[in-house]
């Protein structure tokens, strides 16, 4: 599904350098390395305060920490997504609320958001699914009627803008409250480990996180509050400052090979390729059809007998996971969610996908369609 040995191979001089500056002068936790991705990651999204982290789990975890959110209350997230954005709410003795997703996008329906908000919501995960953004406009509208804080989950969608009515542009996980993000090697800015960044513009939300993700210091060995240990280390600072200033040439790499699919899958009345909103960019951190009167899992394993990744995400929603029996989620009704689930597949999109490998996985696809649909 991606290639990171030859994208390595492209930036292997300057990681190599860095990483060998490191263990030359052995500054492995919150050196120089990671202040400086720090600093370019806050310029890059034009958001006042980075705070880096292990990864986008604690990212959502020291987000809802912060916020005060206690037991009981109630979080409103999709439930098409990955575990990770509602695992954190159990851990936290939060209530999942799941609502429902847009079928087009695949992300958070605003309508359904204003319909589950009950004096109990405290906070709004919505997610940036595939690299697609969320309504964000819609989404801060009606979290701003309630007074209901907004907790974007950006981890498939960096570098995404989107742009709102009356001509602003933001970049995504920069809009509500606070942005998580992930940095797993096989993000669109991935490092080469586990990693993750919180954004904020609000200066007490950032200065509490800060603190929540060092052991919860004010300073050191004076604790004031009931923290985690969470930090990116220098060798992945190194990789990623490297890595963020090709995230825009690795997007627009993603956005003509999604360009490329969709004329060749237009013929097809049965594929429903990615919608591209208007209203942001879609920077492709998975390319997912629909498919409609296709047996999905036939051409999944079609294309694995053709030494052809593909990826179904995801098979099963949150709300009917085991880990959630407890909420009598699998109850919620989300039709559209349970639809999806059985209909999207995603194809290889990365940033060294050369025309031959683009044709093969095409003409693949094109001979299982003349067979079965």
């Amino acid at each position: 599904m991606v290639d990171l040995i030859s994208q390595y191979q492209k930036i292997k001089p300057a990681v190599d350098e860095a990483i060998g500056g490191i263990l030359e002068t052995a500054q492995f936790i919150n050196g120089p390395e990671v202040k400086g991705f720090q600093s370019e990651l806050e310029e890059y999204l034009g958001v006042k305060h980075v705070i880096p982290c292990a990864n986008g789990t604690d990212a959502l975890q020291i987000s809802m920490m912060a916020l005060g959110l206690k037991p009981g209350d109630e979080v409103i997230t999709p439930s098409f997504t990955y575990i990770a954005t509602v695992e954190v709410v159990a851990l936290l003795g939060l209530k999942p609320v799941f609502v429902e997703v847009d079928d087009k996008t695949f992300c958070m329906d605003p309508e359904k958001l204003e319909e589950a908000i009950t004096d109990k919501t405290k906070a709004i995960v919505p997610v940036h699914l595939y690299g697609q953004a969320v309504n964000m406009e819609a989404i801060m509208t009606i979290a701003d009627k309630h007074g209901v804080p907004v907790v974007e989950d950006n981890a498939q969608a960096i570098g995404s803008d989107y742009h709102f009515s009356d001509g602003r542009t933001q970049k995504t996980g920069t809009i509500g409250a606070i942005g998580c993000t992930s940095f797993f090697p096989s993000k669109n800015l991935g490092c080469y480990g586990d990693g993750g960044a919180i954004c904020t513009n609000d200066d007490e939300l950032a200065a509490v996180m800060r603190q929540i993700a060092n052991h919860g210091q004010s300073k050191r060995y004076y604790h004031d509050r009931v923290g985690v240990n969470s930090r990116l280390d220098s060798i992945q600072a190194a990789v990623l400052r490297i890595k963020l200033r090709e995230l825009d040439n690795y997007i627009d790499a993603r956005q003509k090979v999604a360009d490329h699919y969709d004329a060749f899958f237009a013929q097809f009345e049965n594929i429903k390729t990615p919608v591209r909103d208007p209203r942001s960019k879609h920077v492709f951190h998975q390319y997912t059809m629909i498919l409609e009167g296709i047996d999905r899992d036939e051409l999944h394993q079609f294309l694995a007998s053709k030494e052809i990744p593909s990826m179904i995400y995801y098979p099963v929603p949150a709300h009917r996971q085991e880990m959630f029996k407890s909420f009598n989620s699998a109850a919620t009704d989300l039709p559209v969610t349970d639809w999806l689930t059985h209909r999207v597949l995603s194809l290889p999109i990365h940033t060294e996908m050369e025309q031959e490998q683009l044709d093969y996985i095409c003409n693949a696809v094109a001979e299982f369609m003349s067979v079965n649909a």
